[in-house]
């Protein structure tokens, strides 16, 4: 069944990993996309490790599927006009590179509308494209610790940390395949071009409900609780006998009431308001530490689960790949490369519609495989497209 962005194309002219997600999560569910890659070397993360035999990155099988692959060399100054009768025929320009770069490359927005006057532009890049910072470099790491995600993470007496994943990456992906969602509709509306302009650090900053509006009203700056919620308790991650981990957030009254029960533990229902369980953590959590610390994690999970109260472990990707709920909802799949025959596992994508489905079964391209493909469709003969070749355009 064809996707609900069927017949949306899009053009990816962006690396690595922010702009990419978001080109994924849309030809996930239809569109089409192609990405343009440097000749000879593509996306730097086709390159990061662990490779596999043909030496490129595992991780590319999931960056990279369901897009078609074309190299256009962009610092070639034949590239723009190339790269312009592309965006003519697509709807959305996915892009990553500093403003400067596309100014100077001539494929910003100014100039792929005019081969396109009713095109979105999806424009990440680090601060965005006004601002004193406008033309800076960044990437995750960076736009996570300008947000402010890094000072609050770690243990109080500790250093700040980063997060496990370069979640900007992640956060800013999805958020910019929303924004391309809210520019076509907004197109479809006026039909009139659009640019959205983001901020890598601006989806984290608008993530974290309580960062700035706390500051706000308390004038107090909130620093660093390693596993501890500033507004909840009990919410930690507690370790089993058997050595496992297991996350146990209290969020709500009903909860802790339910908490309370299943640990027996009556004399703690006296901290029946969030702020007195605050006021009183040390000896709630170190309660909930220790009963945790009496069971082994399989039996008290599913003693938490009868009894109605939100856990869970802390997973390995092994653990993951293994969970029959993970398995049944296609969270994990396997897929098979058209090109070599292997199978590998990889995610699937969130959330389930009644209507359509997700597409993940299309490999991802080889460096350049559509190249000739995508460029006949524009016109181009062999001849046209092997002297493009030889001079260094494609």
């Amino acid at each position: 069944m064809p996707g609900p962005l069927n017949g949306v194309r899009v053009l990816d002219i962006s690396t690595v990993l922010a702009g990419p997600l978001a080109s994924s999560l849309l030809a996930e569910f239809g569109a089409e996309v192609i990405k343009v890659e440097q000749p000879g070397t593509g996306d730097p993360a086709r390159g990061y490790p662990p490779l596999d035999d043909d030496g490129v990155s595992a991780g590319w099988a999931v960056v990279g599927r369901n897009k078609s692959s074309v190299t256009i060399d962009l610092h070639h100054p034949e590239a723009a006009v190339l790269v312009g009768r592309l965006a003519a025929t697509a709807d959305v320009v996915v892009t990553n590179f500093r403003p400067a770069t596309l100014r100077r490359f001539s494929i910003d927005f100014d100039d792929l509308v005019v081969h396109r006057p009713d095109l979105v532009m999806v424009h990440v890049s680090a601060f965005g494209r006004t601002g004193p910072y406008a033309e800076r470099p960044g990437f995750a790491r960076v736009a996570e610790a300008f947000a402010g995600l890094t000072h609050r993470t770690g243990f109080p007496d500790g250093p700040p940390v980063f997060a496990g994943y370069p979640v900007a990456d992640g956060v800013t992906g999805i958020y910019a395949a929303f924004a391309a969602m809210l520019a076509l509709r907004q197109r479809d509306l006026t039909g009139e071009p659009q640019l959205a302009d983001i901020g890598l650090y601006e989806p984290l900053l608008r993530m974290m409900e309580d960062f700035i509006v706390d500051y706000g009203a308390t004038g107090e700056v909130r620093e660093r609780q390693g596993n501890e919620n500033p507004h909840i308790s009990p919410n930690n991650l507690y370790r089993t006998r058997d050595g496992r981990w297991l996350a146990l957030p209290a969020s709500t009254e009903q909860m802790w009431r339910r908490l309370v029960v299943v640990m027996d533990a009556p004399d703690l229902a006296v901290y029946d308001t969030m702020s007195a369980r605050i006021e009183h953590r040390a000896e709630i959590e170190g309660r909930v530490a220790a009963w945790v610390a009496d069971h082994d994690l399989a039996p008290l999970a599913k003693l938490l689960d009868e009894a109605g109260v939100a856990c869970g472990p802390v997973n390995s990707a092994a653990d993951i790949c293994a969970d029959p709920h993970v398995r049944e909802r296609g969270s994990v799949v396997e897929v098979t490369d058209e090109h070599d025959g292997r199978t590998r596992l990889v995610q699937g994508s969130a959330g389930r519609f009644s209507g359509f489905g997700q597409i993940v079964d299309r490999s991802a391209p080889h460096l350049g495989e559509h190249t000739r493909a995508v460029l006949g469709e524009l016109g181009l003969g062999p001849a046209a497209i092997d002297d493009l070749a030889v001079r260094g355009v494609i």
